[in-house]
């Protein structure tokens, strides 16, 4: 397999920040579109939608970098802390619009959409699980946690779990696109249990003569 160039290392803070820019495109392009009247049907739950699936797609690429080194070799491990927080901020701003948008602070039926309806319960069980990562996304929160930082943060798992069966679950009949998601989300955390296999099985590879690997 053809090896990526490598970004240079000068270019790897500008290159975070240039995505934390192409981050936020979404969203300001679906605000764009919905104050000029330009999204179709109901424009706040058209935005709502569109800011869950973001969040939710931030999500899956988060973690999917880690298979991406494992299997491809290519190391985007840099681009980790920016996509997971771009996925709070994503699920925030949907739950955000629904909270003022959608419901106008209305907090007695939000209390009893969390309540009641699943799927609302799920998401808001998800963002209330994200908040301490979001907080804890700095070096100086790593250093001072030490391990149990790396325990708090495989939450993203369940998270990314929760954010599909909340998509799923929000819509009468779940389609094509919806099954895809709880896929890709299924396909990362069965990768979790095989990864020490695979690892193990690629370092004996490596370790094999090249005439060996070649029979």
């Amino acid at each position: 397999m053809a090896a990526i160039p490598a970004l240079p290392r000068k270019y790897h803070g500008a290159s975070i920040w240039a995505l934390y820019a192409l981050g936020f495109v979404p969203a300001i392009s679906g605000f764009y579109l919905g104050a000029t009247g330009q999204l179709p049907g109901n424009a706040i739950k058209e935005f709502e939608h569109l800011l869950g699936l973001w969040g939710l797609r931030f999500l899956i690429a988060t973690l999917c970098i880690t298979p991406i080194r494992d299997l491809f070799g290519i190391n985007w491990i840099r681009y980790r802390r920016a996509l997971g927080l771009l996925a709070f901020w994503y699920v925030l701003m949907h739950f955000s619009t629904y909270l003022i948008l959608d419901k106008y602070l209305d907090f007695p039926t939000i209390l009893a959409d969390i309540a009641k309806r699943p799927f609302i319960t799920i998401g808001m069980a998800a963002l209330v699980m994200l908040v301490p990562l979001a907080l804890t996304s700095n070096n100086l929160s790593i250093r001072r946690l030490g391990a149990r930082w790396i325990r708090l943060h495989k939450l993203v798992y369940i998270i990314a779990a929760a954010g599909a069966l909340h998509y799923a679950l929000s819509v009468k009949v779940v389609g094509p696109q919806q099954s895809i998601y709880i896929g890709l989300v299924a396909v990362l955390l069965l990768w979790r249990p095989i990864r020490p296999r695979y690892n193990q099985w690629r370092r004996a590879q490596v370790g094999r003569p090249s005439f060996e690997r070649a029979r």
